[in-house]
């Protein structure tokens, strides 16, 4: 009797494996478990925030069936901390397993910046690309307020404390400031370029105007590695990665929320897309 007990066991437990076997096989995990992978990060629209990729970037990197890193982008640039944040972030993760950029539409600016960390970059023909450069926004209220009857009084600590104040103009000093961090800033994009793209500075300087540059004039200036799309990208990466098989591709989980949905539909990737500048420096192209 016990006997039969214990093969009654066996037999139920070989059945559960072999229905979570079956289970499995038709999701198509157990391929997957041995498949090796491809981390495809999408950075869409004004880069506004880090967070959210630093995060999937971090995961990827420790995801060890992720072999290469492929980071499509397709956006005009954004806030100098922010950019500067991934691009240091992906020059990190390069040293562990392969990244690569596919450049779509429009990776201009601080979307380049972010990119130039990359092993290699790839762009279409007609890729908008380039603007390197740095941008500050001020509104200036004054003659309005005026209009409409409206005073304001600032009391302040120092003759600079309230610069960029949407009440009043610029001062000659105050531009003077600025412009000199504009300066800085739009010197520290340079290097990056230089250092990342292994270019003489001198060379980069001479189109660190702010110009737009085609996929491939970019790639006659060397700031590109390669012309082609997205599936030229994905065998840059496969190469680079070592895979030898058919890869699975693998996109971070993303809440989706019907705004973001509506906006996208509008061609734009987040609400910032359609606010005014927040008051800071910008590497980004405006059109």
């Amino acid at each position: 009797m016990g006997k039969m007990k214990r093969r009654i066991f066996l037999l139920a437990f070989v059945g559960c494996v072999l229905l979570v076997f079956v289970f499995l096989l038709v999701r198509g995990d157990v391929f997957s478990l041995k498949r090796e992978k491809i981390g495809v990060l999408e950075i869409k629209g004004v880069i506004e925030s880090s967070e959210e990729v630093l995060k999937e970037l971090k995961a990827f990197e420790e995801d060890y069936a992720i072999k290469a890193v492929l980071l499509r982008i397709d956006s005009p640039g954004g806030s100098v901390g922010a950019s500067q944040e991934i691009w240091k972030e992906v020059l990190r993760i390069r040293e562990k397993k392969p990244v690569v950029a596919s450049l779509g539409n429009v990776a201009a600016s601080g979307a380049y910046y972010v990119a130039c960390a990359a092993n290699k970059i790839l762009a279409n023909p007609g890729t908008l690309t380039g603007s390197i450069g740095v941008v500050m926004y001020f509104t200036d209220l004054e003659e309005l307020m005026r209009k409409i009857g409206i005073k304001t009084h600032v009391i302040k600590s120092g003759s600079y404390k309230d610069t960029g104040s949407p009440f009043r103009g610029l001062t000659p000093q105050e531009k003077e400031l600025l412009q000199g961090l504009l300066n800085e800033v739009h010197e520290q994009f340079v290097k990056a370029v230089s250092q990342s793209r292994n270019l003489p500075i001198e060379k980069v300087k001479e189109i660190a105007d702010g110009r737009l540059l085609s996929g491939e004039e970019a790639f006659r200036l060397k700031l590109v590695d390669e012309l082609g799309g997205f599936e030229d990208a994905l065998r840059v990466a496969k190469e680079l990665g070592g895979i030898k098989g058919e890869p699975e591709l693998v996109y971070p989980k993303r809440k989706v929320s019907l705004l973001r949905l509506l906006l996208e539909g509008f061609g734009k990737g987040s609400l910032e897309d359609f606010l005014p500048r927040r008051w800071g420096f910008y590497y980004i192209f405006e059109f």
